[in-house]
């Protein structure tokens, strides 16, 4: 869905969508989209701003990844606001490096005719996600040893000595 910037210039544009799994593109994100993504919002162009867009809403999902410790999969359900302010791309500097305030940071830019509802969707869920995506907080993760999921079986692997030549440092 394309929230165009002359639809905005008149009046502002609600949207209230759903999308099933599979239609977001999520490649390149190891991220599956399990139940509908549910997203209802609007999007403003701000006056006296010079182009300045306001898209506000919230969504709500299922999504799965990989689970960092055990290799298993991870379910992380989404309900969550945003708020995200885009400026005209116009108004980038020319310059290859320039000096950005804190408030600033918070602002993307946007290309004529305007955003992608699917787009601002997929980048807001990769942000919901935590850094490292675990299955549970008791996770045990894959023995160093023998490769097993310790979630699934026990084993009875014993870590390896430490190499004897630097067991004088210990003492330092």
């Amino acid at each position: 869905m394309l929230l165009s910037i002359k639809e905005m210039e008149v009046k502002e544009v609600r949207f209230d969508e759903t999308f099933p799994p599979g239609e977001l593109d999520f490649s390149g994100s190891e991220v599956t989209q399990t139940v509908p993504l549910h997203v209802l919002g609007v999007a403003e162009l701000l006056h006296n701003t010079g182009g300045e867009v306001r898209i506000k809403g919230r969504m709500t999902t299922t999504v799965e990844a990989v689970c960092d410790r055990c290799l298993g999969t991870a379910r992380f359900p989404i309900d969550a606001p945003f708020d995200l302010f885009y400026r005209p791309e116009a108004d980038l500097p020319s310059e290859d490096e320039f000096a950005i305030d804190e408030g600033e940071a918070e602002i993307a830019y946007y290309k004529e005719p305007g955003m992608v509802l699917e787009d601002i969707l997929c980048e807001q869920v990769q942000l919901q996600l935590p850094m490292q995506r675990v299955c549970g907080e008791n996770c045990e993760g894959i023995c160093p040893i023998c490769g097993s999921n310790r979630n699934e079986t026990s084993c009875r692997c014993t870590a390896a000595p430490a190499d004897d030549r630097w067991s004088a440092l210990r003492n330092l």
